[in-house]
């Protein structure tokens, strides 16, 4: 008899997605920066969102049976990809041609704050304390501490186009994670992001071929390439089904910590691979950052037993 090994389930199950996306998503800034040095920033995502994309539609409707997206979830799979993966990924790719990449992680990592700000001004979700706060301002302290050096340093031309980019990113990427939360449709989670890499890859298509000059597929580099499988495999398919894993089964506070995390794998692999500068303020950050997780999780944990009782 063949014995199967069981994955964790619940929070467990979510805590290893969440592992996962940290990890997963941290190395991928730095393959991205690999590619954007040979090929447009652009031109990349939209190959990279269409392979992603049509590993996830065709494996649902060829094994899973299920049938296309009705108008209404047209619609909403419309909006996620422009705030998911037009804005928020494709922008974000674009910013590694000017701006370094542990910079571009750690204005990432401003989405956590960002999610918090959202919740409480339109929808005034009064879980999010004080605490809450003060871990998350402790989390993007502690980055902030790691890439300090970087952050300041002398600029080439194009740096604040590229932290521009970032940022509007950034905050695409948060009203679309709260709008995942709140405005839900009936589709399979997984499915839906498949639509949406294909949607957004069409976009990003028609704005790169008419904004940027473009490689011929034929002249990409082997390199290139390898980094483009390693983002469509790692960074679209399995991370994203992480992603979406961690959010179901975790609170928003907790399943948006991955934020905080990879910046920091972000910055070793830079070190590693790029040789971006790496010093003593690592372990500074680290330590900062680790505070601020466990206030947020202590917040969380303090806001729920306070509604118990």
């Amino acid at each position: 008899m063949i014995v199967r090994p069981k994955l964790p389930t619940g929070k467990a199950g979510g805590y290893l997605a969440l592992t996962i996306t940290s990890i997963v998503w941290g190395t991928t800034w730095v393959a991205s920066k690999i590619g954007v040095a040979e090929i447009p920033a652009l031109q990349m995502a939209y190959i990279r969102q269409f392979f992603g994309g049509m590993c996830f539609v065709v494996f649902f409707m060829m094994f899973r049976k299920l049938p296309f997206p009705t108008l209404q979830q047209f619609r909403w799979l419309l909006l996620m990809a422009l705030l998911m993966f037009v804005f928020a990924n494709g922008l974000s790719t674009w910013s590694l041609k000017f701006i370094p990449t542990g910079l571009s992680a750690l204005i990432g990592a401003l989405y956590p704050i960002s999610v918090v700000v959202i919740e409480m001004v339109f929808f005034r979700n009064r879980n999010m304390t004080l605490l809450t706060f003060a871990g998350l301002l402790l989390g993007i302290t502690g980055i902030g501490i790691v890439f300090y050096e970087n952050a300041f340093q002398d600029h080439p031309a194009g740096f604040f186009f590229g932290v521009t980019l970032s940022v509007i990113a950034m905050l695409s990427w948060s009203v679309g994670s709260v709008v995942i939360v709140r405005r839900q449709v009936n589709i399979n989670p997984y499915y839906a992001t498949g639509w949406q890499m294909l949607i957004s890859s069409a976009v990003l298509l028609i704005v790169a071929e008419t904004t940027q000059p473009t490689i011929a597929l034929r002249h990409i580099s082997t390199t290139v390439w390898c980094v483009i499988a390693y983002l469509v495999i790692m960074g679209s398919v399995l991370s994203f089904v992480a992603f979406i894993y961690s959010m179901k089964k975790l609170p928003a506070a907790v399943s948006s910590l991955y934020a905080y995390i990879n910046p920091l794998v972000a910055m070793v692999t830079a070190a590693i691979v790029l040789h971006e500068k790496l010093n003593i303020n690592i372990l500074w950050g680290a330590i900062v950052t680790l505070v601020g997780v466990f206030l947020v999780n202590y917040s969380i944990r303090r806001s729920k037993e306070k509604i118990i009782a």
